[in-house]
């Protein structure tokens, strides 16, 4: 079973950047179409961008569209997410997620990452 740990969080000044990454572990990680989603206290966890297997097709979530960028490397068996523009409401536990397929629904996909904190500050 692919595992996947994320890393590049932390605290950050709004209007800033961070990049995190999602490393998987095993050699089919160019099967799995991979998301990023997010989760604050008291909130339910919301999908944020996914990326294809290929890498040629994305979805972003609304209101992170034209600020956040999903990629992914599958030589590295790794998946980045570059925030820009940051915004305190910006502020969860990111999660990265694989599955069979590019959507935005939390259930459809199989595998997830431990998370990694994501503060913005205002």
């Amino acid at each position: 079973q692919v595992q996947l740990v994320e890393s590049g969080g932390g605290l950050v000044q709004a209007g800033g950047s961070l990049r995190l990454s999602c490393a998987a572990s095993g050699r089919t990680f160019s099967t799995y179409a991979m998301g990023w989603f997010r989760q604050a206290p008291g909130k339910e966890r919301e999908f944020v961008a996914a990326v294809s297997r290929s890498g040629g097709s994305t979805l972003y979530a609304d209101s992170v569209k034209g600020r956040f960028t999903i990629s992914r490397d599958n030589a590295k068996n790794t998946v980045y997410l570059q925030m820009n523009s940051l915004k305190p409401e910006d502020t969860a536990v990111y999660y990265c997620a694989a599955g069979r397929y590019t959507v935005v629904v939390v259930a459809k996909y199989d595998h997830w990452g431990q998370g990694t904190q994501v503060t913005v500050s205002s």
